[in-house]
């Protein structure tokens, strides 16, 4: 096996006993890098205190990860002008959170058979947002509700969207 030191400093190449014995006179762990190599390469190091380092690399990542809610806002068929202003208003505020919105219609009794209605809902609600957001889900119904799924715009979506309006102009 090719063996690195503590140091990272190439001891060269030797047997596994030899290796073995190198570790335990300096007081350090034989560790397998790259298993697959031929030689396989090991190094000798302090495996706790290497855990330890990993494990707190790993924990300032999670800590530098942002991550991304769903927020939902439930309308309905038969909302009205103003209540539709409100939630579009409370969505907005959502995606320029950068969280995702879920927007739904439940159909209640007989409204399932005018789902018209509710598409026309839906694209209206999206209309409002089209500044802040882009349109992740198309509405689809599911059982007795209709579903959307709106994501905040980006950099990159937003200037797909502006060279879009500038070549139908």
């Amino acid at each position: 096996m090719r063996l690195i030191g503590a140091d990272g400093a190439q001891l060269g190449i030797m047997s596994t006993r030899r290796a073995l014995e190198l570790a335990e006179e300096a007081e350090l762990d034989l560790v397998k890098i790259v298993p697959t190599a031929q030689p396989p390469v090991c190094k000798l190091i302090d495996y706790d205190k290497h855990r330890y380092e990993q494990a707190k690399r790993e924990k300032e990542l999670r800590k530098n990860q942002k991550t991304i809610e769903i927020k939902e806002v439930q309308l309905s068929a038969t909302i009205e002008e103003n209540d539709v202003a409100v939630k579009a208003k409370n969505a907005i505020k959502f995606l320029s959170d950068g969280n995702k919105v879920k927007v739904s219609i439940r159909f209640r009794g007989r409204q399932i058979t005018h789902s018209d209605i509710g598409m026309k809902v839906m694209n209206d609600f999206a209309e409002r947002t089209k500044e802040v957001a882009v349109v992740e889900r198309r509405p689809m119904i599911e059982g007795r509700h209709m579903l959307m799924i709106l994501a905040p715009k980006t950099d990159k979506t937003a200037k797909a969207d502006k060279s879009a309006r500038q070549a139908k102009a």
